[in-house]
């Protein structure tokens, strides 16, 4: 199943189900045209991996890492697919990165590795927008990654059935593939994950992490659409704008 947060006509948001005929809420439907899609879930936090793919640690000059590397975004960082994301004025590099995100769906502290997928609600799509001038000089990524809109987020939320165990991650810019690569090519698994983050912080509905990106990594110029599609979740699509 796809579910879908919108705000329809009226002003109300909504969470539907995405069909061929439209958006379905209670006993209307909707034309995906006519309403304003939002972030398919209201975090309290994005819990983003670095590093978890090995060609990109390679690209990145970096060791691979032998635990998860976690850093955080806020929801201030949120955007929606459709949404036209400003980035920082003033910067010579501001990339792009691909990545399958995961939504939890029940509070939880302590997982294990077995029990983590009981906990996920779902799927969909993020690029993890980096600004790598600041970045590249601080220790704790605010500036770097934590600013305004840094992590458009959706369509849609689809279930783990959705998703294939090796479903593909594509970054497309202005039409041309950047990044290609699958979940198969993870570092460290979902279970991994979610067991590693919940040793040391409380995730909550809605919570998202951020799974890292593959290689293919790149800069971002004022008036790029991107695209980003996930297997079994479908297309988030924004565009760029400068300063």
């Amino acid at each position: 199943m796809h579910r879908v947060r919108f705000r329809d006509p009226a002003g109300s948001v909504r969470t539907g189900r995405r069909t061929d005929d439209g958006l379905v809420f209670g006993d209307e439907t909707y034309d995906p045209e006519d309403v304003d899609v939002l972030p398919p879930c209201d975090p309290t936090k994005i819990v983003c991996i670095g590093l978890n793919y090995e060609k990109h640690a390679e690209e990145s000059g970096m060791e691979i890492p032998d635990r998860p590397l976690l850093f955080l975004k806020p929801p201030n960082a949120l955007s929606s697919h459709g949404d036209t994301v400003t980035l920082p004025a003033g910067k010579e590099r501001v990339d792009y990165e691909a990545e399958l995100a995961v939504v939890v769906g029940e509070q939880c502290r302590n997982v294990s590795e077995e029990e983590a997928m009981e906990y996920v609600a779902g799927f969909t799509c993020m690029n993890d927008i980096s600004n790598r001038d600041d970045q590249d000089k601080e220790q704790n990524w605010i500036r770097g990654k934590a600013f305004d809109n840094s992590a458009p987020l959706g369509p849609v939320l689809a279930t783990p059935d959705e998703v294939p165990d090796d479903a593909s991650i594509e970054l497309r810019m202005n039409g041309e593939t950047k990044q290609d690569s699958s979940r198969a090519d993870f570092i460290f698994s979902i279970p991994e994950l979610v067991a590693e983050i919940t040793t040391y912080m409380t995730l909550e509905p809605g919570d998202v992490i951020s799974t890292g990106t593959p290689e293919g990594v790149g800069p971002l110029s004022d008036g790029d659409t991107v695209e980003v599609e996930v297997e079994g979740v479908g297309v988030l699509e924004h565009d760029v704008r400068v300063p």
